[in-house]
């Protein structure tokens, strides 16, 4: 009797773990199905938002996509200003540099010579941007150009290409700085040369930088010391064509084996004394250009003296754009009048 009351016992409970195992087989499947279920939703959800994202991508910028242009040019710029309108002052040019066209809000930095102009009417209060944009437009048109982009240039990104180019390309620039000013670029694809145009313009003015892509050629022609001593034995003094960054005391790498020339000099007559005198063209503010030259004498002196020169054998003096040796109407002439000359004391 109680051996059948145990097996009705196991039995019994055989029959209801057979009844709860499907159900609990079954909530188990269940979950099973429910996280495949919210892990493809989740995959579909960061699929769906990255293809969001990838659209949402400027397109990168294909500069074999433009046509080249063969049409015929005038003088560079090879555009001018319509009637109505005038620079604020001489338009700037530059004979060798480098600036960041906005394009497919990317900076395309292009090496090579560039005109820089601000816009105003010649009359106050008659600034017509819709005109002067038709103007322009079809002047870039005539020469084979396209418009590459029309977009605002973020506050930061102009700010972090430092002064070097909103200093160095103030004239021309424009209020990149506002929100309301979308920068229009214009491609003019060429095979002597790439021109570009950077144009930016609010209700009153207007800033227009033309550049033409042009490889770097040196111009600072290399002095060997015997003949920087022949100059000073000869006439006391010697000028050397030191290139700087535009518009910063940083000497270029391609000046820096004239400075070694001027330290072997140096070197090889320890009583000689120089004065380093820096000198600008006419360009810009006098008071800066004075400055400029200041500072610019000052880092020969510190490269000098960083080579073992005592400091004491040399001095430091700016004398601005007041000694032109050459025109300053010419490209050339300002070449000659940015200089450096040594000059024996």
């Amino acid at each position: 009797m109680r051996l059948e009351k145990i097996g009705l016992a196991m039995g019994m409970a055989a029959a209801i773990a057979a009844a709860l195992l499907p159900g609990c087989k079954n909530e188990k499947t269940n979950e099973t199905i429910k996280n495949a279920d919210a892990s493809a939703l989740e995959k579909a959800i960061d699929a769906k938002k990255a293809k969001a994202e990838e659209s949402s991508k400027p397109a990168e910028f294909d500069i074999s996509a433009i046509p080249v242009s063969t049409a015929t040019l005038g003088d560079f710029p090879y555009i001018s200003l319509p009637p109505g309108y005038m620079s604020n002052g001489e338009p700037e040019t530059k004979r060798f540099a480098r600036f960041p066209f906005w394009v497919k809000a990317q900076a395309h930095w292009v090496e090579g010579r560039f005109y820089l102009v601000n816009v105003y009417p010649d009359e106050e209060g008659e600034y017509n941007p819709y005109e002067l944009l038709r103007n322009l437009e079809a002047q870039v048109e005539q020469i084979g150009g396209s418009k590459v982009s029309d977009e605002h240039i973020p506050y930061e990104t102009v700010n972090g290409w430092g002064e070097e180019i909103t200093m160095g390309f103030l004239k021309g620039l424009g209020d990149v700085y506002s929100e309301d000013v979308k920068v229009k670029t214009y491609l003019v694809r060429r095979n002597d040369g790439n021109i570009w145009i950077h144009f930016a313009q609010g209700t009153t003015q207007g800033g227009i930088i033309v550049g033409q892509e042009k490889a770097f050629q040196q111009t600072a022609q290399l002095l060997p010391a015997s003949e920087i001593k022949k100059q000073l034995d000869a006439v006391g003094k010697v000028a050397l064509q030191v290139n700087f960054a535009t518009d910063k005391t940083d000497v270029l790498p391609d000046s820096l084996p004239q400075i070694e020339q001027v330290a072997a000099l140096l070197k090889d007559d320890p009583s000689l004394k120089l004065a380093i005198n820096g000198h600008t063209d006419n360009t810009g503010d006098a008071a800066h250009n004075q400055q400029l030259s200041e500072e610019r004498a000052k880092a020969v002196v510190v490269l000098l003296t960083g080579k073992g020169i005592d400091a004491a054998r040399l001095s430091a003096a700016g004398f601005g754009s007041a000694r032109p040796v050459a025109d300053n109407g010419t490209g050339e002439g300002k070449a000659k009048n940015r200089r450096v000359e040594l000059v024996k004391r």
